[in-house]
């Protein structure tokens, strides 16, 4: 599996929920700018603008708000998921500024004044970014011509920067961030094990995106790690998640967990006799929380959606979860005949 997707899947996981992307920007924008914003959340806007070629480590989101004085910008997140900065990272926000106002000003030929676009990129790799936040960095001019070229500057958000305590004050949003931040770094067992535990009961109903995650991005974990974590947030569910977290090493298997699959695939091979009743419970559980998502993506579902969700298996259920916020519609997830 290329390792950009399971970052891909969780960072639009994270910036799928209004008010946690309000958070988001209102503590990481510059404050001349968060502080204008009205207290509404912002609306995601459908699309993409990265090119094709850099989404193996690129992610964008962008999204509508309203200020105070009842203005309308956008809000452009671009996420950068390289171990190291992308040099030419003002080049890209250029380019994507450029088409977003393109295609707004396709849909307002009459238009007087242009919205202001707001970058703001969001950085998570090992390394600690170091490349200037402004477009004419990337320029080869004289000093004294700067006042007459193209410029703007972008925020910055670099995990790897942040203290975990100060991810953010809200406590939903902290736990997203911290999980996100040590999906390229080393997870230290001692030091981490009850903070994590702490932060993730906040957000017990999120817990299975969390643990998928882990094991697809966290090296430095093993199967002990997950198990503690488990049990001091939902410890009633720490066979149903174990079991689950085999089968997926065995799609995507690390050399340090192959025996632990092992075991637990003779555990289950003892275990036979129980074995359809727990696969119809996880079933139904994933069902649940693929639900819980649609209903905060789309409101309220219609009847038909929610018959499907109930009726799928597992891989039609993880594939739609992989889907559901890059559909505009509740018809593109689930075309009818």
């Amino acid at each position: 599996m290329d390792i950009a997707q399971p970052h891909d899947r969780f960072f639009k996981l994270l910036l799928s929920d209004p008010d946690r992307v309000g958070t988001l920007l209102r503590e990481r924008l510059p404050v001349e700018i968060a502080r204008s914003l009205a207290p509404e959340p912002p609306e995601w806007v459908a699309g993409s603008f990265v090119d094709e070629a850099l989404r193996s480590h690129l992610t964008d989101r962008l999204f509508s708000a309203w200020t105070v004085g009842k203005r309308r910008i956008f809000l452009y997140v671009l996420i950068e998921h390289k171990s190291q900065p992308e040099r030419r990272i003002a080049w890209q926000l250029a380019k994507y500024q450029m088409e977003l106002l393109k295609q707004w000003e396709r849909e307002h030929r009459d238009w007087d004044k242009l919205p202001a676009v707001v970058p703001f990129v969001f950085y998570h790799g090992a390394t600690e970014w170091r490349i200037p936040n402004e477009f004419l960095a990337l320029v080869d001019a004289e000093e004294a011509w700067k006042p007459y070229l193209m410029n703007f500057h972008f925020p910055l958000f670099d995990l790897g920067r942040v203290a975990d305590h100060e991810l953010s004050r809200q406590p939903r949003l902290h736990a997203w961030l911290l999980v996100a931040k040590y999906g390229t770094r080393e997870f230290v067992r001692l030091q981490l094990q009850q903070r994590f535990i702490d932060a993730l009961a906040t957000v017990p109903e999120d817990l299975p995106v969390f643990i998928k995650y882990m094991i697809e991005c966290y090296e430095h974990m093993d199967d002990q790690d997950l198990r503690i974590l488990i049990r001091g947030v939902l410890p009633q569910e720490e066979h149903n998640m174990m079991s689950k977290f085999a089968r997926d090493m065995i799609a995507n298997p690390k050399p340090e967990w192959v025996q632990m699959v092992r075991q637990d695939g003779r555990q289950e091979g003892r275990q036979e006799g129980r074995q359809e009743g727990r696969q119809e419970g996880r079933q139904e559980g994933e069902a649940a929380l693929l639900l819980r998502q649609l209903q905060r993506r789309f409101g309220t579902l219609p009847e038909w959606v929610a018959e499907r969700v109930r009726a799928a298996d597992q891989t039609l259920l993880e594939r739609w979860g992989d889907q559901i916020f890059d559909a505009a519609t509740l018809e593109d997830l689930f075309p009818r005949s």
